[in-house]
C-alpha cells in the first residue's frame, strides 16, 4: 500500500498548489485525481492579477490573453465604468492547461500523481486510509481540494453551511467580426440576471460567455433563457459553435470548521470564492498554500496544524470573504440604493474593485459606516 505524509484530493489550483508547497518543504505528498490529466474543467477562466503574481513560478505559457482594461455595465441604466492598469487585470486561461501546469511543477518537486483514482471512502484514524477505485492509499493528513461538491467533506462528516449558487458558462465560437469586436476587453454586465451578472471573457480563438446568480434566490431562474437574452445584449446573432457547462459556486465560507479528522478543506470545498464576483482561483491557490504551510510548520502535529490553519485563515482570507458576503447582499439585492450610490461614486467603486483584483487592497472593514455616510451625502 502506498503511504505518504499528506494526500491531496483533487488536482485543481488549490490542491496542486498545496502539493507544490508541501514538496517544497520536504513533506511527502500525493495528488489523488479521479480523471486523467489534462482534463476540461468548467470555469470562466479569468485569473486575476493578485492570483497570478502570487504564483511561485511563471504561468505565461498557459495564458491565452491578457487584459489591461475591464468594462462593467449595469443593465437598463446608462451606467458603465472602465478601469485600466499597467499590468494585466485579468489573464485568460483554460483550466485543463493551467491546472496541469501546476501539477507538473509539483511533480518536479517530488509529488506523486495518482490519476484515474476515484475516492470511494475513507477509514479515519491516526493514519487515514483512502479507499479509491484503484486501491488504497494511506496518509496522516488529507487536504480536500475536490471542488464545490466535495465528496470528501461529506465522507468526513461536514454538514452543508455554504451558500451555493448556480451558473451557466458556454465556450462560444462566433463570427470573425463579432470576435474582433468583443475580444478587446473583459466585460461584465450586472443585472442581466436577477441577483447576478453576465460575463464575456475573450479567449485565444473563442469567447467564454456566462451568467450566474450570485446571491441565493427563492425564485427558480431559467439560466438558458437568460444566456440567450444576454447574447442579444452582446450583439451576437451568429453562433458557429457553442458548448454549455452548468456548474455551482460556493460564495460563502463554511460556518463550523475547516479541519476535522485531519481533513483540511481548501478552495471551493471550504467556500472561499469571492462572494461579490465569484472569482475563485486566487483564493483557492492561497488556501492550498496556507493549509500546506500549516502542516509543514506544525512538524506534522495534527492539533497544531489545525490551529495554524485557522489562524492563517483568520489573518488573511476570512475577514475579506465575510465582508464580501455582506457587501454582495447590498450590491445585488438593493439595486435602487446601489445605483444611486454608483451615479456618484461608481468610478471610485470600480477602481477599488480593480485594486482588489490586483491584490492592492482588500474589502474595507468599516464598510457599513462608509456606505451610510456616502448615502447620506447623496440623499441630503
Amino acid at each position: 500500500m502506498k503511504s505518504f505524509d499528506v494526500a491531496i484530493i483533487g488536482s485543481g489550483p488549490s490542491g496542486a498548489s498545496a502539493a507544490f508547497e508541501l514538496a517544497k518543504n520536504g513533506i511527502s505528498a500525493v495528488i489523488i485525481e479521479k480523471e486523467i490529466l489534462p482534463r476540461y474543467k468548467t470555469c470562466g477562466g479569468g485569473l486575476v492579477f493578485r492570483g497570478r503574481k502570487n504564483m511561485p513560478f511563471d504561468v505565461s505559457s498557459v495564458v491565452e490573453k491578457e487584459f489591461y482594461e475591464v468594462d462593467t455595465y449595469f443593465a437598463n441604466t446608462p451606467l458603465k465604468f472602465t478601469t485600466q492598469r499597467d499590468q494585466p487585470i485579468v489573464s485568460m486561461i483554460m483550466r485543463d492547461a493551467f491546472d496541469n501546469l501546476i501539477v507538473e511543477k509539483a511533480k518536479e518537486k517530488g509529488v506523486v500523481l495518482l490519476q484515474n483514482h476515484k475516492v470511494l471512502d475513507i477509514s479515519f484514524g491516526d493514519i487515514q486510509t483512502i479507499h479509491t477505485s484503484e486501491g488504497d492509499v494511506q496518509a496522516k493528513f488529507i487536504i480536500a481540494g475536490d471542488g464545490a461538491l466535495s465528496p470528501v467533506s461529506k465522507i468526513a462528516g461536514w454538514q452543508e453551511t455554504r451558500t451555493i449558487i448556480p451558473a451557466l458558462e458556454y465556450e462560444v465560437e462566433v463570427s470573425a467580426a463579432d470576435f474582433e469586436r468583443l475580444s478587446k476587453n473583459v466585460r461584465f454586465d450586472v443585472d442581466v440576471i436577477p441577483l447576478g451578472y453576465g460575463w464575456c471573457f475573450p479567449k485565444k480563438n473563442h469567447l467564454s460567455i456566462g451568467v450566474g446568480a450570485f446571491v441565493k434566490s427563492k425564485q427558480k431562474i431559467d439560466l438558458k433563457k437568460i444566456y440567450a437574452d444576454y447574447l442579444k445584449i452582446l450583439g451576437i446573432n451568429e453562433i458557429i459553435s457553442e458548448e454549455a457547462h452548468g456548474f455551482v459556486i460556493p460564495v460563502s465560507p463554511r460556518t463550523d470548521t475547516f479541519v476535522q479528522k485531519n481533513v483540511f478543506l481548501i478552495g471551493d470545498s471550504a467556500g472561499f470564492a469571492d462572494p461579490i464576483t465569484a472569482e475563485g482561483i486566487s483564493n483557492s491557490i492561497l488556501s492550498g498554500v496556507l493549509a500546506a504551510q500549516s502542516i509543514a510548520e506544525s512538524n506534522l502535529d495534527s492539533v497544531r496544524a489545525a490551529q495554524l490553519y485557522q489562524e492563517k485563515l483568520e489573518n488573511s482570507l476570512l475577514p475579506e470573504i465575510r465582508t464580501g458576503v455582506v457587501l454582495a447582499k447590498f450590491f445585488y439585492e438593493k439595486k435602487t440604493l446601489r445605483n444611486l450610490f454608483l451615479k456618484k461614486y461608481g468610478q471610485v467603486l470600480a477602481n477599488a474593485m480593480t485594486e482588489v483584483f490586483m491584490g492592492e487592497r482588500t474589502y474595507p472593514k468599516d464598510y457599513k459606516a462608509s456606505i451610510r455616510r456616502k448615502l447620506k451625502e447623496i440623499v441630503f
